[in-house]
C-alpha cells in the first residue's frame, strides 16, 4: 500500500468512525447502522464441507457486491501479541500488508493488559479469487480482526466465523440489506 492510501486512510478512519479500529467492537458504536448475517442455515458456524464453505463465500460476495466493490478495497487484518504468546498470520493471505495500527487494552477497548493486536492494512482489487483464501481463514477461525471496506470508508464489513457484521452508512441501507436478506438473520432477538 503507497503511502498516500495510508495516509488517507488513517485520515478516513479518524473522520468517518472515530476511535479505535477494533472490529469486535463496531457493532455496539454503531448499533443504529448494524447488521449480522449468519454464513450458513440455522446459523451453523463452520463449514464442514466444501459445499457449506461455497455458502459461506456465496454469502460475503452477494453482501460485498451489492455494497459495491469495483474500486477495490481495503483489507484490514490483525496479528496477536500477549505477554506469552505471538501469533501473524499465514502472510500470503494478506500481501502487501504494512503495519496501520496497534491495538491496546488503552484505546478503551476490551483487550486484557499487556495485549497488542497489530493491525495491517492493504488495498486490492475486488477479485472473488483473491479474497477467497482470507474469507476461508476467516470461515476457519485462522484468522480475525478483519475489516473489508472501499476506499471511502462508507462502510464497512466485518467478517467472522460464522458470519459477518455489517456497519452501512445510513439506516436505510442497513434495512434494505435486512429485508433483502432476511434468511441469513439470526433469530436472536438482538440479531447477534
Amino acid at each position: 500500500m503507497d503511502q498516500k492510501r495510508f495516509d488517507a486512510l488513517t485520515a478516513l478512519w479518524s473522520d468517518r468512525w472515530g476511535g479505535a479500529p477494533s472490529a469486535y467492537e463496531l457493532k455496539d458504536r454503531f448499533r443504529d447502522r448494524w447488521v449480522r448475517f449468519h454464513s450458513l442455515p440455522g446459523s451453523k458456524r463452520y463449514p464442514d464441507t466444501e459445499e457449506q464453505l461455497g455458502v459461506v463465500l456465496g454469502r460475503h460476495h452477494t453482501i460485498l457486491q451489492e455494497l459495491g466493490t469495483a474500486e477495490g478495497l481495503y483489507v484490514i487484518a490483525d496479528s496477536y501479541h500477549g505477554p506469552e504468546w505471538r501469533w501473524r498470520p499465514d502472510r500470503s493471505l494478506h500481501p502487501d500488508a504494512v503495519l496501520w495500527y496497534t491495538l491496546t487494552s488503552e484505546d478503551g477497548t476490551e483487550l486484557e493488559p499487556a495485549t497488542e493486536i497489530e493491525l495491517r492494512a492493504s488495498w486490492m482489487p475486488y477479485e472473488p479469487a483473491l479474497l477467497d483464501p482470507l474469507l476461508r481463514a476467516v470461515a476457519d477461525d485462522q484468522l480475525g480482526f478483519v475489516i473489508l471496506a472501499p476506499s471511502d470508508l462508507r462502510w464497512l464489513y466485518h467478517p467472522y466465523d460464522g458470519g459477518a457484521d455489517l456497519i452501512t452508512s445510513t439506516v436505510q441501507e442497513r434495512d434494505a440489506f435486512e429485508q433483502r436478506h432476511s434468511a441469513w438473520l439470526s433469530s436472536h432477538p438482538l440479531g447477534l
